[in-house]
């Protein structure tokens, strides 16, 4: 973004344009680049200077200083000093009330005798008396990241954003609107997802616009731009307050092409509420995928994109999760509008009890959860359970009477998967040809095979080894399968033992 100051726009035809740079500005990018490069380890002052002789040269100031301000920010500038500048004039200061300056030859004694005491030459303390102003400071890395193309790609994302500053409204088009909604509730600006004859619409504003139309989001909206222009198709209406008088800009891919700009980053939530439930939910070893911001849902002729879908791990299913906390009754009003349009979904609903609103959410055919403080996960879970109970006999209709894999050795989940189903569905079998041990399937043939090969008094590892051989993975499981015990020596492993039988049996 460019100073306000700096802004250039069009106003012909009673419209809102900022004025683009083109490739015949590629000459003056190169020169402001070159402004810095040739400066290093000059004072800020010199790097001033080349830039106000461009200025002198070009017709358009603005444009100069806009190219040079985004290179300055690039830069780094420091303070050279051998002694700090506030006590070398506190000194020099105290030299001149001694001395009595009233001419060249008095301050010339001023500043040996302030260097006498500071134990420097003179000419550190011409240099260091004010080496801590921004104009002293000293140019020292100007390795920008940009070539000229590239800073007059920067230069028309920064003009378009400046532009944006006085929006109250924006209107936006995009391939990616899923991006696009993401990055609007993490800078806490408010949405409507409208449907249109050519294609899906995100309008913005902010809270307050509920109320009266203002400014204030500008800058966030200016923000937004960088997440729009990162996607390949897109056009931007914004409503513009200039001074009083609405107007509209209009901006597209092909005014702003930022390659390489990342989105917006912002935390992953836009409320607490949601980042906490976020984080316990998926610390827990469910069958159930947390999905953030999930596919948008059609709302009549609008839509809506829920905070959250579950989704189960062994069907084709999901299920849609809202989480509606304290905001305007407006707002509130709107929500529940959106939600009597969504159909043909499973959608959950977690609604903050002092919204009043769980019946209103009932009565639109959806679940609904209230909560103080934080959604509780039980209850969620409770929901998601009754879901899974209903997939589990569904996909066990369709399941053989029998489990018999060409396998010698199978873990319950792996062969879960290749049905598609949960463990559960299949944990009961029968298997016919095969011995469930732990949670691995054995044939009784490697069973046998195991039982020739371990001894009582065999190390652990050693057994470990020969079932390693054969993928089985539950040692505990299979040695008292077979019989056996572990024996524990400390930290240093353990010695296999059959039941029953005891260190002094023979």
């Amino acid at each position: 973004m460019l100073r306000k100051d700096l802004l250039r726009v069009s106003r012909a035809g009673g419209g809102y344009r900022p004025r683009f740079v083109g490739r015949e500005h590629r000459p003056l990018a190169a020169k402001v680049l070159g402004a810095f490069e040739a400066n290093v380890g000059e004072p800020r002052s010199a790097v001033t200077a080349a830039i106000d002789a461009l200025e002198a040269d070009e017709d358009d100031f603005k444009l100069v200083r806009g190219l040079a301000a985004l290179v300055e920010r690039e830069c780094v500038f420091e303070e050279r000093a051998t002694v700090p500048p506030p006590r070398v004039r506190r000194v020099a200061f105290e030299a001149a009330e001694a001395v009595g300056v009233a001419d060249e030859d008095d301050r010339e004694r001023a500043i040996a005798r302030a260097a006498d005491r500071l134990g420097v030459d003179p000419g550190v303390v011409e240099a260091d008396l004010y080496a801590d102003r921004e104009r002293n400071e000293v140019l020292v890395d100007a390795d920008v990241r940009w070539d000229p193309d590239a800073l007059l790609d920067q230069y028309d994302l920064s003009l378009a954003q400046t532009a944006l500053f006085d929006a109250t409204e924006v209107r936006v088009r995009s391939v990616d609107p899923k991006a696009l909604v993401s990055a609007v509730k993490r800078l806490r600006l408010m949405y409507e997802l409208r449907r249109t004859d050519d294609g899906r619409e995100l309008v913005v504003t902010g809270p307050d616009a509920l109320f009266r139309r203002t400014r204030r989001y500008g800058t966030a909206f200016a923000r937004l731009l960088r997440t729009v222009a990162g996607t390949t198709e897109w056009r931007l209406e914004a409503t513009i307050d200039d001074r009083g008088t609405e107007r509209t800009m209009t901006l597209t891919e092909a005014d702003v092409t930022v390659p390489g700009v990342e989105p917006v980053a912002e935390p992953d939530f836009d409320s607490g509420v949601e980042a906490d439930f976020a984080a316990r939910f998926r610390g827990l070893d469910l069958d159930w995928t947390l999905v953030r911001e999930p596919d948008p849902l059609a709302t009549g002729t609008r839509v809506m994109i829920p905070d959250f879908a579950f989704e189960y791990d062994h069907a084709d299913f999901r299920l849609y999760f809202e989480v509606m906390g304290f905001w305007t009754p407006e707002y509130v009003e709107k929500k529940l509008d959106q939600l009597a349009g969504v159909e043909d979904v499973d959608l959950l609903v977690a609604a903050d009890e002092s919204l009043g609103v769980g019946e209103a959410i009932a009565a639109r055919d959806h679940r609904v959860l209230t909560y103080t403080g934080s959604v509780r996960v039980k209850e969620v879970l409770d929901v998601l359970r009754g879901y899974e109970a209903d997939l589990v006999a569904e996909a066990a209709a369709s399941l053989p009477e029998s489990f018999a894999p060409d396998d010698d050795v199978i873990g319950l989940a792996e062969l879960a998967d290749r049905h598609g189903v949960s463990e559960s569905a299949i944990e009961d079998g029968p298997f016919p040809d095969h011995e469930l041990v732990g949670r691995t399937l054995i044939r009784p043939a490697v069973l046998d095979r195991l039982r020739e090969e371990v001894d009582d008094g065999t190390s652990l590892s050693a057994v470990e080894e020969r079932l390693d051989e054969r993928g089985i993975d539950d040692a505990s499981a299979t040695l008292s399968t077979l019989g056996y015990r572990v024996e524990w020596e400390g930290l240093s492993g353990g010695t296999v033992r059959k039941k029953g039988v005891s260190d002094g049996d023979g």
